[in-house]
């Protein structure tokens, strides 16, 4: 029996607010990422899908309002083709 995709992210990645990230995993089995399409490095971690999926929004919330903060503006991924 095939299982249904309950969500429109393809496998191994998420998106939020424009922002996309694909998910690794280390040999201890810990998920991480970081935001995909800019140079700043923002980074998260998790040891689960469901607190990963809150760790990747979580860093994309702080690194908007880390921008606005000191008066940069945040980059915005480029679109895929």
């Amino acid at each position: 029996m095939q299982r249904e995709a309950h969500n429109e992210e393809p496998r191994g990645s998420m998106t939020y607010k424009g922002y996309s990230a694909h998910i690794e995993y280390d040999e201890d089995g810990i998920l991480f990422s970081q935001i995909a399409g800019t140079r700043d490095g923002v980074g998260f971690h998790a040891e689960n899908v469901e607190t990963l999926r809150a760790s990747f929004r979580e860093a994309v919330d702080d690194y908007i309002e880390t921008c606005g903060r000191i008066g940069k503006d945040p980059q915005r991924p480029v679109p895929a083709e």
